[in-house]
């Protein structure tokens, strides 16, 4: 683990600062794509990682990103009645244009469009939960209180 380098971990970092959220973006040399991933490289249980999962909005088109427990499933039938429209599937080029980051290091803030942001509600069972930082390899640390405050997003039931 090392302080962020990456120039879009580094703007997350500044978001984060500028929310008035004092923790660090960290780097490592192994992936963090995948919850388990992210669990093994800090050390903590996968269902504090707080895993961004993206859907496309069918009639609005704008990107729906659920921040799930890493432990969950999400439930597309929740989800769809908590924004009120049908999803779809979100490809990696969506994901890539419609968040500005790749799969596998989607961060819950510093989107490049609008989003619609949902957060799950079994995020609030711990102290800390870490979150992508913008790269497959950068992550920070957080509270859920400071998620909600970063996001201004709702705790909602999502989980499948």
């Amino acid at each position: 683990m090392k302080p962020a380098r990456h120039p879009t971990a580094l703007r997350i970092a500044q978001l984060i600062r500028d929310a008035g959220i004092d923790t660090q973006v960290v780097e490592f040399e192994q992936t963090t794509r995948t919850s388990a991933e992210a669990a093994a490289a800090v050390g903590c249980e996968v269902a504090q990682i707080a895993k961004s999962i993206v859907f496309r909005g069918k009639a609005s088109g704008l990107a729906v990103v659920v921040v799930a427990s890493g432990a969950n499933r999400v439930s597309e039938s929740k989800v769809q009645a908590r924004v009120g429209e049908a999803l779809a599937r979100a490809d990696a080029d969506f994901v890539r244009e419609a968040t500005g980051f790749a799969i596998g290091g989607v961060a819950p803030t510093g989107h490049s469009k609008p989003v619609k942001l949902l957060l799950d509600e079994d995020l609030m069972r711990f102290e800390t939960i870490w979150a992508a930082a913008g790269t497959p390899f950068s992550v920070f640390p957080l509270k859920p209180e400071e998620l909600r405050a970063l996001t201004r997003a709702q705790w909602s039931d999502v989980k499948a």
